[in-house]
């Protein structure tokens, strides 16, 4: 029989998509007061790999990523995705009329995907489910997006285009060096 092990505690990554860079700085303030510090940040990287935001949030999108100093239970992801969801629809009722497209619907100015990273993963929290996502909880589904894999992050056949760049997979790699000695200090 197997001997139970609980996992360690993980890195909470936010993705940030917006076309406004004065949401970014708004957004990042705004999850400080929920998560703590943010100890490391991307650079802003072009979000054109897909359109599929376009529609609804504009042209010009770009993303950031932020990692916080202080690190959550693996099983609280599921949460934290249904509160970044909630957190989308109020940015959106917050910042009035100019969110409305011509059937008055409302539409997202910012995206927010909270994941995070341990040793081995890099995990994403989607409302989708889909051929490598594995069902949490109350709608949310988690999916291994980048593997640790010969001193790296690696992809996966089904690891969307921007997280395949250079410039994330070093901004991963550089938080779990980080991480590790936060564990060590545990």
């Amino acid at each position: 029989m197997g001997k139970i092990v609980y996992p360690k505690p993980v890195k909470l990554i936010f993705s940030i998509i917006s076309a406004e860079d004065k949401l970014f700085f708004e957004a990042k303030s705004f999850l400080t007061t929920f998560f703590g510090e943010i100890d490391l940040e991307s650079e802003f990287q072009p979000f054109d790999y897909t359109l599929y935001y376009q529609n609804e949030m504009g042209e010009g999108l770009k993303q950031k990523l932020f990692s916080f100093e202080k690190l959550i239970s693996s099983s609280e992801l599921s949460q934290i995705k249904l509160k970044s969801n909630e957190w989308e629809f109020l940015w959106t009722t917050a910042t009035g009329d100019n969110c409305s497209d011509v059937s008055g619907e409302k539409k997202r100015k910012v995206n927010f995907d909270p994941g995070y990273l341990n040793l081995h993963k890099f995990i994403l929290a989607s409302t989708k489910d889909g051929p490598a996502r594995i069902y949490l909880n109350d709608g949310i589904y988690a999916e291994i997006t980048l593997r640790f894999i010969n001193k790296s992050y690696r992809s996966t056949e089904w690891t969307y285009q921007n997280y395949q760049t250079e410039l994330y997979v070093s901004f991963l790699n550089r938080v779990r060096e980080e991480y590790k000695k936060q564990l060590q200090r545990l």
